[in-house]
C-alpha cells in the first residue's frame, strides 16, 4: 500500500520521486557525466539520478536508462510512471528504456550498437551476483577514458554496509581489475575510470 500512496502524494505534487543517493553522490555524479555521450544507468527506480545524468550530459547525447520494473499489484510499474514524468522534464539528449536487468541490457547493447559507452552508473541489484552480472556485462563495453560509478560499493561514516554482496564485490574484484583506476569516492559511490 505504501507504493500506491507515495504514487498518489506524487501525483498530486505532494511527495518527490525517491532516491537513495546523497546529495555530494548526485553532485559527484554530474561532474563525471559532464559532456558525456553515451551514458548508460542500471537501476533508475524514481529516475532522480537519471535526471542527473540527463541534465550533465552533453545535448547530442543518448542515456540508456535500464531497470527490468516489475509490475506491481496495481497492474503498473508506479516507480516507472515516475521515472519516465520526471525525466520527460528534462529536454536535454536522448533517453533510450530498456526493461530488463543491466546484465541482459548489457547484450542487447553488445549486439545492437557498435559504439562504446563513456559512462555507466551501476546502482541495480546490490547482491554479489548482481554485481557481478552487470559488471561482467558492462565493464567490456566502456571506451578508454570511460566511467564507471558504483552505487553502494562501500561503507560511509552514515552507512555501515562492509558485508554488503555489491561492497564486497568491489572491494574483491573491480577495485582489482587492472582496466580501471579509482578516481573518486564519495559516501558510498565508487567512481573508476578506465585506462586507455
Amino acid at each position: 500500500m505504501r507504493v500506491a500512496w507515495h504514487l498518489v502524494l506524487w501525483r498530486l505534487g505532494l511527495a518527490a520521486a525517491e532516491t537513495q543517493t546523497s546529495d555530494a553522490e548526485r553532485e559527484c555524479l554530474a561532474h563525471h557525466a559532464a559532456g558525456r555521450k553515451r551514458l548508460v544507468e542500471v537501476g533508475v527506480w524514481h529516475g532522480v539520478t537519471t535526471c542527473v545524468l540527463r541534465k550533465a550530459m552533453a545535448s547530442d547525447g543518448v542515456l540508456f536508462a535500464v531497470d527490468p520494473y516489475p509490475v506491481g499489484r496495481l497492474g503498473l510499474s508506479a516507480q516507472r510512471l515516475i521515472a519516465r514524468t520526471e525525466l520527460a522534464k528534462v529536454p536535454n539528449g536522448s533517453v533510450m528504456w530498456l526493461r530488463c536487468t543491466g546484465a541482459q541490457a548489457a547484450e542487447r547493447y553488445a549486439a545492437s550498437y557498435r559504439e562504446a559507452v563513456d559512462f555507466v552508473f551501476i546502482d541495480a541489484d546490490h547482491s554479489y551476483e548482481g554485481l557481478r552480472g552487470d559488471w561482467e556485462g558492462w565493464s567490456g563495453l566502456v571506451a578508454a577514458g570511460g566511467i564507471v560509478a558504483l552505487h553502494d560499493s562501500r561503507s560511509s561514516s552514515s552507512r555501515r554496509i562492509d558485508e554488503a554482496g555489491s561492497v564486497v564485490f568491489t572491494r574483491e574484484v573491480i577495485v582489482p581489475d587492472r582496466r580501471f583506476a579509482t578516481v573518486d569516492v564519495v559516501d558510498t559511490l565508487t567512481v573508476l575510470r578506465r585506462s586507455p
